[in-house]
């Protein structure tokens, strides 16, 4: 399956990113059919030298059936060279940690809480389950017994 991805370059804590067509079976910065690209994390978002893309080029995969990374789709996305994938919903990291512990140590506390009443509706649960079971065995003991 042909991807639109990234092939990290660069030196330690400065990547340079390629933005390449490879198969999905080779590895990150591993072998590629084509370089149509790149892109500078570095730079601020409003330099031009931040993202190179060959839109020709990006079109024709993308019409051969290439798919592209979650990055990738939004870099062309903000480039107009596709529509802007729609963003994963993870509310939790909007919200700064020390009050992210104090939510979980309330979604904690509240089940106690929601516990007794649930608890107590299996017990008005568990007699017709005692019940069933009950109609059932007369009836394995009945063939047994014309057995005999």
């Amino acid at each position: 399956m042909l991807k639109l991805r990234l092939s990290r370059g660069g030196t330690k804590k400065r990547p340079v990113y390629k933005v390449v067509v490879a198969d999905s079976r080779f590895a990150r910065d591993g072998r590629f059919i084509e370089k149509v690209g790149f892109f500078n994390p570095l730079l601020p978002k409003d330099k031009k030298e931040r993202v190179g893309l060959e839109a020709e080029r990006i079109k024709y995969w993308l019409g051969q059936g290439a798919k592209p990374t979650t990055r990738v789709a939004r870099i062309l996305g903000e480039n107009e060279l596709m529509p802007m994938p729609v963003n994963g919903n993870n509310p939790n990291k909007a919200i700064p940690k020390k009050e992210r512990n104090k939510k979980e140590g309330d979604k904690t506390e509240a089940p106690k809480a929601d516990a007794a009443p649930a608890a107590e509706a299996p017990k008005a649960e568990a007699p017709k389950a005692d019940a069933a079971p009950a109609a059932e065995v007369p009836k394995a003991e009945a063939p047994k017994a014309e057995k005999k």
